[in-house]
């Protein structure tokens, strides 16, 4: 049986503006509140069945220690070894040559505390390193060759300062799209040009990093289109402007759409084994040895989406996908689906990515691929 207790009555004085004042009070006597440190805890370790199996995080806009904390908990209890996530120059170097590491620093100690591998996916352009506006009208994603320089500078202190935590980096996001090019055409020439900036700078300040170029966005764009390019006709024209010189691996985008997992590729449909065309033009140009990394993934179950799946589908083919990279691809080193949990709700088909709610709530593809990796 529940006890139930009354509250005492205070004559004169509302409760309310009782709770008020004590709050006044205390904030008083206290000054400016002081931050809630969050421990690390013991070091821990992923368990799982395998090892290709990750994960992409949003938490550039969390701001909440403690959510950092929960959300590589939570991929570590799902049996992810492996996570990308996104670390923007401008919130990292807001002005030139002043760096502020306290978010990127809570990232990448969080995650390397609960055993996970962190991909660090670097881009966007801080204000800065843009034309002015009244010059020319740009978004965070233009990066003209003048400022190459400046963010292989950056790179080299991102990879400097995380020696021995972070041992991969992505140069840029999907340059095979406008958008992502700074609304610009898209040029495998002046990205090939990026990372030959780019990959001397880091490798010289951290021997140890490995450098992934590509981060492709799987499109059937043609050439002249002006929303991309084909990542097929992109990664050709990438090597024919000596790209092979400057990574050392190359990251993916594999969205399966409506198609399961195990769908043949083929060069006019997008689908999860496209990947596979992309290893036959690496393999065209001698890059045998390099691996590929999926740092892209996933199915969407949103009910009314014309790409969606139902979420049964969405579980199974999830799962598929960790299992055909694992029985077949040997020159695959990581698949990382699209995506844990987004900080606030996108009220739109995106938020049928996720894997967990915004107030960490698992969904049942959370438990399903927890149960896959721990052989359940």
């Amino acid at each position: 049986m529940i006890q139930r207790t009354k509250l005492c009555r205070i004559p004169s004085i509302r409760l309310s503006h009782l709770l008020l004042a004590i709050l006044a009070l205390a904030i008083g006597g206290m000054g400016a509140p002081t931050p809630i440190s969050i421990p690390l805890g013991p070091p821990q370790q992923v368990i799982t069945s395998n090892p290709l199996v990750g994960i992409h995080t949003r938490l550039t806009d969390e701001v909440e220690t403690w959510k950092i904390q929960r959300t590589f908990q939570m991929v570590r209890e799902m049996g992810a070894p492996w996570v990308v996530e996104f670390f923007p120059w401008p919130y990292i170097e807001p002005k030139a040559g002043k760096f502020d590491w306290s978010h990127s620093d809570t990232v990448v100690n969080q995650a390397v505390n609960q055993g996970i591998t962190l991909i660090a996916r670097l881009g966007w352009t801080p204000d800065w390193a843009r034309p002015e506006p009244e010059v020319k009208e740009t978004t965070h994603t233009y990066l003209d060759a003048e400022h190459y320089p400046d963010f292989a500078a950056f790179a080299a202190q991102f990879v400097a300062r995380y020696q021995g935590k972070v041992r991969y980096i992505i140069v840029w996001n999907e340059p095979n799209l406008s958008f992502e090019w700074g609304y610009r055409p898209v040029d495998p020439v002046e990205y090939v040009a990026l990372l030959r900036e780019v990959y001397p700078a880091v490798r010289a300040a951290n021997p140890d990093i490995t450098v992934l170029a590509g981060a492709l966005a799987p499109t059937l764009e043609p050439i002249g289109s002006p929303a991309g390019l084909s990542d097929l006709l992109y990664l050709e024209q990438m090597y024919a402007a000596g790209a092979s010189d400057y990574f050392d691996a190359l990251a993916v985008h594999a969205y399966g759409l409506t198609f399961p997992p195990e769908e043949p590729p083929s060069p006019d449909v997008i689908d999860f084994r496209r990947v596979e065309l992309l290893r036959e033009v690496m393999e065209r140009y001698g890059d045998t040895y390099k691996p590929i990394y999926v740092t892209e993934s996933g199915w969407n179950d949103h009910p009314r989406w014309v790409n969606g799946v139902r979420p049964a589908q969405r579980i199974a083919y999830t799962i598929g996908a960790y299992e055909w990279a694992r029985q077949h691809w040997s020159w695959c080193s990581c698949v990382a689906m699209w995506t844990f949990r987004y900080p606030a709700s996108t009220l739109s088909y995106h938020d049928y990515y996720s894997f967990v709610t915004v107030d960490f709530e698992p969904k049942v593809i959370y438990w399903e691929v927890q149960a896959y990796t721990q052989g359940e």
